[in-house]
């Protein structure tokens, strides 16, 4: 998969993914990371990539041209999508990252101070994105993140497979519990199921404690995996989980 990201710092992007499992996935050619600066496209004598906004106000808005202008010059591989970091967006999710992992190309453009000429929404097409309901510096912080949680879910990217299986969210359920060695620690004792052998039982407190959490945590995600189609093994486990309420 390749991401393509427009953005004015691009220092901030190179070094987020200089090392640990995007650079790995990077070295084996499962994903490329590419940054396009909007100030090599300038037709300003001076590199501005912004400007006072219209009808005033405080701070400055980024131009049209330079950000539209470098858009255009990134290839467009078969089944891409354009997305802009904007704390106006829809906001991210697990089911939105496993969306994106199914693309073939992901071109990312991130904002910085006050905000985007809308212009650039408009010719861009682009699906407006955001992190959450806060703002941040600049819309680099907001694409890392994004590039992380996709680019897990390629295949080849992560050692075991396994493992975003069960990550928070994959199902609007939360993690259950991890531990290692050592067994005790500061009084705090492994729970002996972990250490039975017995892998069905482990599964299954494994799955009850991704309800607890959830239902306890983040109550808006377990209605939301309640409505889903349940498992019978589910059922009964939620059966317990009720009754012993």
């Amino acid at each position: 998969m390749r991401f393509d990201v427009i953005t004015l710092f691009p220092d901030i992007i190179d070094g987020a993914f200089s090392d640990s499992i995007p650079k790995r996935a990077g070295n084996k050619g499962i994903i490329s990371i590419n940054t396009v600066n909007p100030r090599d496209f300038t037709l300003d004598k001076h590199k501005k990539t912004d400007d006072t906004p219209y009808g005033g106000g405080a701070g400055m808005v980024l131009s049209c041209q330079p950000f539209i202008d470098a858009l255009r010059s990134v290839e467009t591989c078969d089944n891409s999508e354009i997305i802009i970091m904007t704390p106006q967006g829809e906001r991210f999710s697990q089911k939105i990252a496993e969306e994106f992992s199914n693309k073939n190309q992901l071109k990312i453009i991130c904002g910085h101070y006050e905000g985007f000429d809308e212009r650039i929404r408009i010719l861009s097409k682009a699906r407006e994105i955001s992190l959450g309901d806060f703002v941040l510096s600049g819309g680099e912080y907001s694409a890392i993140c994004i590039i992380d949680a996709v680019s897990r879910l390629i295949d080849g990217t992560l050692g075991n497979s396994e493992s975003k299986e069960y990550d928070s969210h994959s199902e609007y359920l939360l993690e259950y519990p991890q531990y290692t060695k050592p067994r005790i620690y500061e009084d705090l004792e492994v729970p002996e199921i972990l250490l039975s052998g017995n892998h069905e039982k482990i599964a299954k407190w494994r799955r009850l404690k991704q309800f607890e959490k959830t239902k306890k945590v983040r109550p808006d995600l377990f209605s939301k995996f309640l409505k889903t189609e349940l498992s019978k093994e589910d059922k009964k486990i939620l059966k317990n989980l009720i009754d012993n309420i």
